[in-house]
């Protein structure tokens, strides 16, 4: 669901702050945990020279000012094909275009504003786009920044408490569990892997993030339990 500036939520939580980026999550008390994120760069599209990247955004009062904290955007970035979020509007209110990996299909019908496409890079930036899924249900790349470690995944894994089974840190999509996208995301040793629902882990995330692809089958049964008894309280 998008607003419009003028319907724009005026409470907001800061997440995921470090030298390179910074997250939020528009709706705290929102059970799903919508996150965005904004990663900066080393550019030469803004006078400052540090380009912001803004990902699968929620639109917010004071977002702006977070944002100009970190350089100037550049661009507004949908990672996943059903995250389309804001992003037009905050890209529109920019004047920066919205970019889509080139598979995406079906997108561009629900974004009213100018698109542009990367494949393997985000626009000559660094930022590396890598495909987790792409089938007819389900299209969506992560991100990494081979600089600082980072590494952005908008949906296959996360931190709200329906990812997780347990005590895990990070956990599989319900959808994904026993088809975990190991192919896809075990070659990374990230310093920090931020998320689409939830906040990021910043500690041990190589760790984290090898044990959810690792424990996501076994853990279904435990993590189907819990989100029985979270959202069909007895």
């Amino acid at each position: 669901m998008s607003f419009r500036v003028d319907e724009r939520t005026t409470e907001f939580v800061e997440i995921d702050r470090f030298d390179g980026g910074v997250g939020w999550i528009a709706h705290p008390d929102e059970r799903m945990q919508r996150a965005s994120h904004a990663l900066v760069v080393d550019g030469d599209r803004t006078p400052s020279g540090d380009d912001v990247w803004v990902f699968d955004p929620v639109d917010v009062e004071g977002v702006d000012r977070l944002l100009a904290d970190l350089g100037e955007v550049a661009g507004v970035v949908v990672c996943l094909d059903r995250h389309t979020r804001d992003a037009a509007e905050l890209a529109n209110r920019h004047d920066v275009p919205v970019y889509l990996p080139e598979f995406f299909d079906g997108v561009t019908d629900e974004l009213d504003a100018p698109v542009a496409r990367f494949s393997d890079d985000i626009s000559d930036t660094g930022l590396e786009a890598h495909t987790v899924v792409d089938n007819r249900f389900w299209q969506e790349v992560a991100v990494y920044n081979p600089d600082n470690g980072t590494l952005l995944v908008p949906e296959a894994v996360g931190t709200s408490s329906y990812f997780l089974a347990g005590d895990e840190r990070l956990g599989v999509h319900p959808v994904l569990r026993l088809s975990p996208p190991t192919d896809a995301l075990s070659g990374f040793a990230p310093e920090r892997v931020l998320v689409g629902h939830g906040s990021g882990v910043t500690t041990a995330a190589a760790v984290a993030l090898e044990n959810a692809l690792l424990n996501s089958r076994r853990g279904t049964p435990r993590l189907y339990a819990g989100m029985i008894r979270q959202f069909l309280p007895l």
